[in-house]
């Protein structure tokens, strides 16, 4: 049993173990009126960790997009094709930065030659403890497309290379419904002349 000053832990057990984990915790928090939280149980899926980049060609103002088959997203209203930005599990002794620079590669075919680092946010905290490190990259987009991804992973991607604007009606539309596509695409419109900047000199 795990102990803080505000969280007390009371049990923890393993509900399933596979290629994502369940643990179901009862527990108990401090409440902000004083005092403790009666005792509770919940589930809570252990997913790992991730680091996501948007491939970005501030030359040719163009963005590289991938899209693949997402189990989670087979009863979405689009169906389970999504556009997507570069993304892997951070393993262990893996950095962040790593993570994307290698995935840019096995799922794009693109290299990674700047980053940005903009955000690491909690992805559904209700239940998940999966957080994601996210990045601008700057790439050479001009021999960008094709299909990629690690067939013993069971990848199959697509790569897209999109105009900037054509990228931000794919937002505004809701062609993307990828949150992590969605919040790197609303960083670049609001810093795309500060990157354009920095990148080109």
């Amino acid at each position: 049993m795990a102990h803080d000053k505000d969280l007390q832990i009371l049990e923890q057990a393993v509900c399933y173990q596979g290629f994502f984990r369940i643990d179901r915790f009862r527990l108990r928090h401090r409440l902000f009126s004083g005092g403790w939280s009666q005792p509770i149980v919940r589930e809570l899926f252990e997913r790992g960790h991730a680091a996501a980049v948007l491939p970005y060609d501030p030359d040719r103002d163009e963005i590289i997009l991938i899209e693949q088959f997402r189990v989670g997203a087979m009863s979405a209203p689009g169906g389970p094709w999504l556009l997507e930005i570069v993304a892997g599990i951070i393993e262990d002794g893996e950095q962040a930065d790593e993570v994307v620079k290698r995935e840019s590669v096995e799922e794009a075919g693109c290299v990674v030659a700047d980053l940005i680092p903009l955000y690491d946010y909690l992805v559904s905290p209700g239940g998940m403890t999966e957080r994601v490190t996210l990045f601008c990259g700057r790439v050479d987009a001009a021999r960008a497309g094709g299909i990629f991804g690690v067939a013993h992973e069971g990848e199959d991607i697509r790569v897209h290379v999109v105009a900037y604007d054509i990228a931000l009606q794919y937002l505004r539309s809701g062609k993307i419904n990828s949150a992590s596509a969605i919040i790197a695409l609303q960083w670049l419109a609001l810093n795309r002349d500060q990157v354009r900047t920095q990148w080109m000199g």
